[in-house]
């Protein structure tokens, strides 16, 4: 599969069983899931996670990042230091369409502790359909990628 198929899961230990429930609910839309966050329910650290899914991002091995930790808020500050990142925290459909269409957002972050798992599973499915509007979003967009230089 290529990167424009692949989408890289992350979680702290909070995490764990709704990014294991996302994956399984990705894989079955036809994407190839990598998932790299923990298995086990040790106390782990949310921005070792959230860089990790960043970077592969980043890089182009993934399309796009789910990134999971108790309020989605901290593993999201951590992807979005990363260059080329454009992450949101999202726990409606509305918004997580929002931040692909208007924001070209290439990751998704939400909250174990914020959402259930069916909502969670709306939302994902509402931000990987979501196609990148471009004209005066495009404009925007580059705004804020000249604000990592």
């Amino acid at each position: 599969m290529t990167a424009n198929t692949r989408i890289v899961l992350s979680s702290d230990h909070a995490a764990i069983e709704l990014r294991q429930a996302i994956a399984t609910h990705v894989a079955s839309l036809g994407w190839e899931v990598v998932d790299i966050g923990p298995t086990t329910p040790e106390s782990t650290h949310y921005p070792l996670h959230g860089e990790a899914a960043a970077r592969r991002v980043a890089a182009g091995d993934c399309r796009f990042g789910i990134i999971v930790c108790g309020t989605g808020q901290g593993i999201m500050m951590a992807a979005n230091k990363v260059k080329g990142i454009r992450c949101g925290v999202c726990s409606d459909e509305f918004s997580a369409r929002m931040i692909r269409q208007h924001n070209n957002a290439n990751m998704l972050s939400l909250g174990a502790r914020v959402i259930g798992e069916g909502l969670a599973l709306s939302v994902v499915e509402a931000f990987l359909m979501a196609e990148f509007e471009g004209g005066r979003h495009g404009t925007r967009v580059d705004m804020i990628d000249a604000l990592e230089q």
